[in-house]
């Protein structure tokens, strides 16, 4: 009797993730008709079917969703023979996958990105966005590993690694009567119009955190999918927002119409960390890449104090 293969379990993985046999195909690099007739045979092989073919859709059936849930396991088992080799051979070369927050990849990645090439040039780095709950299902699910995120989070099978603290600043329009100010107290905020994120990005509990203890009044109107739409919204005159402090750096330094004033001491901080799973075979450039991150992280964030 013929033994399942792996690739026809990735197969039957991508169309589980997917939901189409096209995009399925795309993922693991294979023709449709090739994907399709693999997992037919996989199929005849357990006697039952695991795919509802619809058309242009693919749901699995109750045996295939039991199926696919072990499947990953067997997978993710594979993938981690693989690493383990690896990492014993050359412990920081190969591919390393990195996840990101949207509020932290885009002002994070242009300080650290050109030091890990040149500290790991045997490092393929493999860069993702995601928020925090997709981040946290695909690290468990070993799609990822590594991920850069605030902290603190459900820790559940895994580890953890504090990188640095970063202050909030507030943005506020040039033409707001906080613009004049140097420093701003939370206390000034009392009463102020605010501008947050859409639901599912921390950055917009951690606003509000910071602000917890005044009166402030979220635009109802108005939720944003992104710090940069947040930017022009505040330099079009819509209110104030509050902004990670890396944000506010270089290629994101305010635009016309806008200005950033930092907070007095003590400063509001959000809590920056890699996670990553306690059985990770990766775990030696895990570890380099966040002491570099949180290196170099830490000296930028100095400089502007």
């Amino acid at each position: 009797m013929a033994e399942i293969k792996l690739k026809d379990l990735r197969y039957l993985i991508a169309v589980a993730d997917t939901g189409h046999f096209g995009r399925a195909a795309e993922r693991c690099f294979v023709s449709q008709p090739t994907l399709s007739a693999q997992l037919k045979k996989l199929e005849e092989y357990l006697g039952v079917p695991l795919i509802e073919r619809q058309p242009r859709k693919a749901l699995l059936t109750p045996a295939g969703a039991e199926i696919v849930t072990r499947a990953r396991r067997i997978v993710e088992a594979s993938d981690d023979v693989v690493a383990i080799a690896q990492a014993h051979r050359e412990p920081l070369a190969g591919r390393l996958r990195l996840a990101f927050l949207p509020t932290i990849g885009p002002y994070l990645l242009p300080v650290v990105a050109p030091r890990l090439r040149k500290e790991f040039p045997r490092l393929e780095l493999m860069l993702y966005e995601y928020q925090t709950a997709t981040m946290l299902e695909r690290l468990r699910a070993g799609d990822i590993d590594m991920g850069v995120l605030a902290l603190p989070i459900d820790m559940d099978g895994l580890g953890a690694k504090p990188l640095y603290d970063e202050p909030f600043v507030v943005a506020a329009p040039a033409d707001h009567a906080l613009a004049t100010r140097k420093q701003i107290r939370i206390d000034d905020l009392q009463g102020a119009t605010l501008l947050l994120l859409e639901d599912g990005h921390c950055l917009r509990d951690q606003a509000l955190d910071v602000c917890n203890r005044i009166d402030v009044q979220e635009k109802q109107d108005f939720r944003a999918t992104s710090i940069e739409t947040l930017r022009q919204m505040v330099a079009a005159g819509a209110g104030l927002t509050l902004m990670p402090q890396l944000a506010t750096q270089g290629s994101h330094a305010a635009p016309r119409g806008l200005v950033f004033r930092p907070f007095a001491k003590p400063l509001p901080t959000r809590r920056i960390g890699a996670i990553w799973r306690k059985s990770s075979p990766r775990a030696v450039a895990i570890d380099a890449v966040a002491e570099l991150i949180a290196t170099h992280a830490l000296h930028t964030l100095e400089k502007v104090k």
